[in-house]
């Protein structure tokens, strides 16, 4: 028996979609048609019902308003929708649709709640309610936190089945015949005497319908995709270079323009003179800019080159002008005044600290997003309305903020979301989108591609936080006793949200998550987050505050175990109190033969995390050659509750443990006088090709949840590296970038 959606009367396609002579579908109720603010304003032949499907006389669109950054997202909620609505993914064309509050995000409010997936508990699904309908109420539109799947999974399916049982009641209204003895395949309605009817056809029908309020989604033995491996919807564009991404955009009569600001992100200008830059070859305007100039040209490489001739007096920077001192701040930060959270505290770690307690720091260094496509956006400023075309995860804080800055209404702001050549977070601020806007309105009429140069991204990123942990810890008897771990960052979320004016309150779980939250039973088992100054400007970055935490608590863990002389595996197995962490951990020790001898020289080093609801766990092996370390073989085993798409899950948990290991072997960002260092690629290098290993991938599906995995492989890649190289070399290391300390071939 399928999963009953209920819907109540008409709801909303949102934004100036209205579709003639075509129906849309979804799942988003109003309380009453008088809600839907389309609705006075459509005229014959259009209907506008819900914000998910649309069927016009030209075919099947999905509006799939989680945005792609290359993870795949638009082919996942293609499928979701197309299972139920019985149409291929071939058969149909993909639209990020319209901002609107309709798209708001449930499962990223879930995200924030200090429960797992697990726990269904009435005290959690009051929470988890309670989340939804405060996200629901700001109309929070984000892609981010892993949550495309696990917010899509039934509402999206659900908009399908609603669509494919009105266009079964278009067909009987039609042709007479009973809709209960009738199905649907590839976009067509079958009749009980074989005759088709397609949904292109039963379009303008079904738009006068009323949808029906009880639709049964299908049994997961009947799902033709779902589960099966797929085609995603852009893989013939990437293979042929045919893809459209946001820097790609052409537009007749357009300007080019780029930035140039403070290197210090944040810092002001002092002043500046324009002058040789504005005699330069196809230079149309030089603009002064909150913490820099503007330069538009006719095309780009000459408003780069206008932007570097401008002399400009830098302010000074708005944070500690070298690295030292930001370690300095984060070491201070270890103070009663700074405690902002402490979510285990259990048994009593004070007692039992002893002479034999062990007590170590780890750092972890500031990060860039660093994706291959830098930002741009295309901006052209009309008669009362602005339109935007460009990659963002925040299209509705784009909206408000352009509103905000022009005095123009944010229905007005007409954000058209573009394809992303990569973001891992960094698509998730909007300050560029506002330094277009600004440029565009100098010529107001004429489509404006602002671009920055890779210099310009790489200083103007919204960093991954710096932090610091100090840990304490026994044990006794061959197992892990007392587990004490202390955490000091900057608030990412004062940092990020404050950008947006908003404000999550004072205590911020991303310095504790990836380590607060993880389902073991020690003990004496204390985790502590410090909220330290703020420093350099920050942001999400892919796994956030796991990125750093599971590196502190999976490596401390294992320094444990090995003093108690037990297994890294087997005592993580006995100290897990979950069974579907547990899965993953005794499914990575079969992958890799946990247990079996390694000839002299070589390592296995294993970890696990829980991170965005989703346990995953990695054995790294690895060998030191004399001249250096080589990474053999990664192991990864993750359980998210139901895999969509078996091959694009292969591809994303790959992804994940190559991004974290190249990240935590060779990159890290460092300040000196005021700027980032590391200014392009060159200086800021992930794994190499001949470095990667091979990778054997394992997906479970006994959670209690649909989780994502976009994020979750990330965190422990690290600590099970660092693991692996104290196994093979019986050397540890407790900061990144491991490059620092020892070689990489």
């Amino acid at each position: 028996m399928g999963i009953v959606s209920k819907i109540t009367r008409r709801t909303l396609l949102v934004g100036s979609m209205a579709v003639a002579g075509g129906v849309a579908f979804g799942i988003y109720a109003y309380k009453s048609p008088q809600d839907n603010p389309l609705l006075d304003d459509l005229t014959e032949g259009e209907a506008a019902l819900t914000p998910y499907i649309v069927i016009t006389a030209a075919g099947v669109t999905l509006i799939t308003p989680r945005a792609d950054k290359g993870q795949g997202a638009y082919s996942v909620q293609a499928a979701l929708i197309a299972e139920e609505l019985d149409v291929d993914l071939d058969q149909v064309s993909v639209d990020p649709g319209p901002p609107s509050a309709v798209y708001y995000n449930t499962a990223l409010a879930n995200e924030a709640l200090p429960f797992s997936p697990a726990d269904q508990s009435n005290v959690a699904n009051a929470a988890r309610a309670v989340a939804d309908a405060a996200m629901k109420f700001i109309g929070m539109q984000i892609t981010g936190g892993s949550t495309t799947v696990a917010d899509g999974f039934t509402k999206l399916r659900a908009a399908g089945a609603i669509a494919r049982e009105t266009l079964k009641a278009a067909a009987a209204q039609e042709s007479g015949h009973d809709a209960s003895q009738m199905r649907t395949e590839r976009g067509e309605v079958i009749l009980p005497n074989g005759e088709r009817i397609s949904y292109a056809r039963l379009a303008p029908t079904a738009a006068k319908m009323r949808l029906p309020e009880n639709v049964g989604l299908r049994d997961p033995s009947s799902w033709r995709l779902i589960g099966k491996p797929m085609q995603r919807v852009d893989i013939v564009a990437k293979s042929t270079g045919t893809q459209t991404y946001g820097i790609d955009l052409r537009f007749d009569d357009m300007l080019h323009a780029t930035v140039r600001r403070n290197p210090a992100n944040g810092g002001g200008m002092a002043s500046y003179d324009a002058s040789a830059a504005e005699g330069m070859r196809g230079v149309e305007k030089i603009v002064e800019l909150p913490g820099g100039v503007g330069v538009i040209a006719d095309n780009t490489w000459r408003a780069f080159q206008a932007a570097n001739a401008v002399e400009i007096e830098w302010a000074d920077p708005p944070f500690p002008a070298e690295m030292d001192a930001h370690w300095a701040t984060l070491s201070r930060s270890f103070a009663a005044e700074n405690l902002n959270s402490r979510p285990l505290d259990a048994g009593n770690v004070e007692a039992v600290l002893s002479d034999e307690t062990i007590e170590l720091e780890y750092r972890a260094p500031y990060l860039a997003h660093a994706p291959l496509e830098p930002v741009s956006a295309v901006v052209q400023v009309g008669d009362g309305r602005i339109d935007i075309w460009t990659g963002t995860q925040v299209p509705r804080f784009i909206q408000a903020n352009i509103a905000e800055l022009t005095g123009l209404k944010p229905d007005d702001i007409h954000v058209h979301v573009q394809m992303m050549g990569g973001s891992f977070g960094h698509r998730l601020e909007d300050d560029y989108v506002l330094h277009a806007v600004r440029l565009a309105m100098e010529v107001s009429g004429r489509p404006v591609k602002m671009t920055y140069s890779r210099e310009e991204d790489m200083a103007h990123d919204y960093l991954r936080q710096i932090a610091m942990a100090r840990v304490r810890g026994t044990a006794r008897n061959g197992q892990v006793h007392a587990f004490d771990l202390s955490i000091a960052m900057p608030s990412v979320s004062e940092s990020q949200m404050g950008r947006q004016g908003l404000s999550l309150g004072e205590t911020d779980p991303i310095i504790v998550t990836g380590a607060g939250d993880q389902p073991y039973s020690i003990p004496n088992y204390r985790v502590t987050g410090y909220k330290a100054p703020q420093l350099a400007p920050l942001s999400s970055w892919r796994s956030v505050g796991a990125s750093t935490n599971a590196f502190f608590h999976e490596s401390f863990l294992d320094e444990l175990i090995h003093a108690a002389g037990a297994d890294p595996l087997e005592e993580r197995l006995r100290l897990l109190n979950d069974a579907t962490a547990r899965g993953v951990l005794e499914a990575v020790g079969d992958m890799s033969n946990w247990g079996t001898p390694m000839e002299r020289g070589r390592g296995r080093g294993v970890a696990f995390s829980r991170s965005f609801g989703t346990p995953v766990a990695e054995v790294v092996e690895v060998t030191d050659t004399g001249n250096g370390i080589r990474i053999d073989k990664v192991y990864v085993a993750a359980d998210v509750g139901r895999v969509v798409d078996p091959v694009n899950f292969d591809n994303m948990m790959k992804g994940g443990v190559i991004f974290g290991l190249g990240h935590a072997m060779n990159c890290e960002i460092t300040f000196a006088n005021g700027r980032i260092e590391q200014e392009n690629f060159y200086a800021f290098e992930g794994m190499k090709l001949y470095q990667c290993p091979d990778i054997e991938v394992r997906a479970l599906e006994s959670g209690p949840a649909v989780t994502g995995i976009g994020e979750p492989p990330v965190p422990p890649a690290a600590p099970a590296l660092a693991n692996a190289i104290y196994a093979a070399t019986r050397q540890r290391l407790r900061e990144m970038p491991f490059s620092k300390f020892v070689t990489f071939v």
